[in-house]
């Protein structure tokens, strides 16, 4: 079973500074058919202008994976960290026992486009911890590449959560395949392009909630870029 969640029937505000759409309830915008999906919290698509950003303001107990599709994307914490986010880099934050943190769009020129995506965490009360990276194109050229994992798998981020993330960029009319374990669930957002998902049609920025179903077939109709979520 999929189904789909068009891009144009996510949430969404405008804030001058900030334009952001939210495929799950998230902040203002409360939908009681899409709150989360599995351990799938969140899943934000923010564009942030110039010179723009998000004050420190506080987390707790949840896994945060950032990555930025354009421009970059200054971050601080409360750990100490400050660091530089750029096009094709991932950041997984675990809030646990509590953080804070900014982010910030350090350009005085070009906006930055991220996701933000939020997934509940294996349990309450995880000492807080901070990873960034960037995978290889060529590891994603085509075929699927893990980038966060349980295990810190082939070199992915960790997240604290039964739950495989991937990335891929599929050349247009080329195929990846999955097979997804008895009783497991996936997530797969469109991050650019557009695909086939056993062959039903979905856009740039459309995301799709796959059940009871083992075999998944991701076909580019036009050179894509997607994220694959397993999950529990």
């Amino acid at each position: 079973m999929i189904r789909v969640r068009k891009a144009e029937e996510r949430g969404h505000a405008d804030h001058g500074w900030l334009d952001t759409y939210h495929t799950f309830s998230f902040a203002g915008y409360q939908d009681p058919e899409h709150v989360h999906f599995r351990t799938l919290r969140v899943m934000n698509e923010d564009v942030v202008q110039p010179g723009q950003g998000f004050g420190t303001h506080p987390h707790r107990d949840m896994e945060i994976v950032t990555y930025v599709l354009e421009g970059a994307l200054e971050h601080k914490d409360s750990m100490g960290n400050g660091e530089v986010l750029r096009a094709g880099e991932f950041q997984r934050m675990t809030a646990g026992t509590g953080i804070t943190h900014s982010e910030f769009n350090p350009s005085a020129t070009e906006p930055v486009h991220l996701y933000q995506i939020w997934l509940f965490p294996e349990s309450k009360g995880i000492e807080p911890s901070y990873e960034q990276k960037q995978f290889p194109v060529s590891e994603q050229q085509n075929q699927l590449r893990l980038v966060a994992s349980p295990e810190a798998e082939a070199g992915s981020l960790r997240i604290h959560q039964d739950a495989r993330v991937y990335l891929s960029q599929i050349e247009a009319e080329k195929t990846v395949t999955y097979e997804m374990a008895e009783g497991r669930h996936a997530w797969l957002q469109v991050l650019r392009g557009s695909v086939l998902l056993n062959d039903v049609a979905l856009d740039v920025s459309d995301g799709a909630a796959v059940s009871d179903t083992r075999n998944l077939k991701i076909q580019a109709t036009a050179d894509a870029e997607i994220m694959l979520f397993d999950l529990n």
